[in-house]
C-alpha cells in the first residue's frame, strides 16, 4: 500500500503519561483498553495510521513516566482485529529481535490487518533499559548501531520477497532460512523509522518510506527535512518526511493555555532528569537542561480547534512535513476534536494543494 501525500496519525498511549510528563495530566494508564479506544477512534474519524512505541523500563520520578506498558507487536495485532482502515505500525528494535522471527511477527500482523501493517525500527536504546535484561551490546557503538539494523532490515526484506535465503553479515547469518507465507501489502509492509543525524538519515532513506524527525525549533525541523530530502535524493529515492505534535486544546485560546499551565505546574522533574540522562546529558548541563524543559517535549500546539489547526498547518507548510503524528493528553477528547474540527480542513487543504 502506497503512502498518502499527506498524512495524519496517532501515536498511542502504549506506556503511562503518554508524551506529557506531568503530575497534573489525565490519567493515561498504559493499558490496552485505552489503546483500543484511541485505535478505534483514530480509525473511526478516518486518521492513515496508528502507532505505537516500544518501551520495556520507565523513567522514575513521581509518576512512574513510562513504567507500565504495554509491548508494542502483541497490543498492534490486538489493534489490527479492532479496527478496519487504518494502518498498524508497530515498533521493533534490531538490537534486541531477531530479524527472521521479526520478518514472521510482520507478516502475521500483516494478514491479520489484511495488509495494513508498519515496521517501525529502532536502531538504538535507552541503556538502562536494555542493560537490565542483558542485551546492551556494549561492543556497538552509533554508527555500528546503523550498521546492524542494516543487515538486520536487509534480512526482513529478503524474507518478505524470497522463499529461502542465505545472508553472511558481521551481525546476523542465515543459512538457507525459509519465511512462508509472504506478506500481503505489496510491494510490502510500511518501514519507518526516526533519526537527525547524517547516518540516521542514510539509514531511513535506504530502507524506509517514511522518517520521523524532530527538532527544537521549527528552523531545525526545516533543517533536518531538507537534509533527508538531499540524503535521499544522493540514493536515488524518495522518502516522507514525518512529525509528531502534541495537541492541547479547549473552546478558547486562554483556556488551552490555562491547561498547559496547569500541565507545566505539574511537572515530574525526577522524570524529566532521568529521561534526559538517558539522551546522555550529564551533571550540570542536565540539570540546567531539565529545568528549562517543559513536560512536553515534543512539538506542542495550544489553543482553540482553530488555532490548533492553524498551527498544525505551519508545521506541516513552514517545515516540508509530509505527516504528522498527534499525541493528546486526553486521547478520547483529543481525536473527537480533531475528528471533527481540524481533519476534515486539513483533508481539503491538501487534496486542493495536490490537485
Amino acid at each position: 500500500m502506497s503512502l498518502p501525500d499527506k498524512m495524519f496519525g496517532v501515536f498511542l498511549p502504549i506506556a503511562n503519561g503518554g508524551w506529557i510528563i506531568s503530575n497534573t495530566t489525565p490519567e493515561l494508564n498504559g493499558l490496552y483498553e485505552q489503546n483500543k479506544k484511541a485505535a478505534q477512534l483514530a480509525d473511526k474519524i478516518g486518521l492513515d495510521f496508528i502507532m505505537s512505541m516500544s518501551k520495556f523500563r520507565g523513567f522514575g520520578g513521581e509518576t512512574n513516566h513510562w513504567g507500565v506498558s504495554m509491548e508494542s507487536m502483541t497490543m498492534m495485532a490486538g489493534l489490527a482485529e479492532a479496527t478496519e482502515n487504518v494502518k498498524v505500525w508497530t515498533t521493533m528494535h534490531s538490537l534486541l529481535h531477531n530479524p527472521a522471527v521479526v520478518a514472521k511477527m510482520v507478516t502475521t500482523l500483516d494478514h491479520i490487518s489484511n495488509g495494513r501493517a508498519g515496521l517501525n525500527i529502532v536502531s538504538g536504546a535507552y541503556i538502562d533499559e536494555f542493560k537490565q535484561m542483558g542485551a546492551w551490546r556494549e561492543d556497538v557503538n552509533h554508527d555500528e548501531r546503523y550498521d546492524l539494523a542494516d543487515e538486520w532490515i536487509t534480512v526482513i526484506k529478503k524474507l518478505w520477497s524470497e522463499d529461502h535465503i542465505d545472508f553472511d553479515g558481521k551481525y546476523f547469518k542465515m543459512e538457507d532460512c525459509e519465511h512462508a507465507p509472504k506478506p500481503i501489502s505489496r510491494p510490502r509492509p510500511d518501514i519507518i523509522s526516526a533519526g537527525q543525524s547524517d547516518r540516521g538519515l542514510n539509514f531511513a532513506t535506504k530502507h524506509a518510506d517514511a522518517c520521523f524527525i524532530a527538532g527544537r525549533d521549527m528552523d531545525q525541523r526545516l533543517s533536518y527535512s531538507r537534509r533527508a530530502r538531499e540524503i535521499a535524493d544522493e540514493n536515488e529515492r524518495t522518502i516522507k518526511v514525518c512529525s509528531m505534535c502534541t495537541v492541547i486544546h479547549d473552546d478558547t485560546d486562554e483556556k488551552a493555555l490555562k491547561r498547559l499551565q496547569k500541565y507545566e505546574e505539574g511537572r515530574d522533574m525526577g522524570a524529566i532528569m532521568k529521561q534526559m540522562e538517558s539522551w546522555g546529558l550529564q551533571g550540570d548541563n542536565l540539570l540546567q537542561s531539565a529545568k528549562k524543559a517543559g513536560c512536553s517535549q515534543n512539538h506542542t500546539v495550544v489553543g482553540s480547534p482553530e488555532t490548533c489547526r492553524q498551527k498544525i498547518e505551519e508545521l506541516v507548510e513552514k517545515c516540508e512535513i509530509d505527516g504528522v503524528m498527534l499525541i493528546y493528553p486526553e486521547y478520547e477528547e483529543g481525536l473527537e476534536m480533531t475528528g471533527a474540527e481540524i481533519l476534515p480542513h486539513l483533508r481539503q487543504r491538501y487534496s486542493a494543494l495536490v490537485s
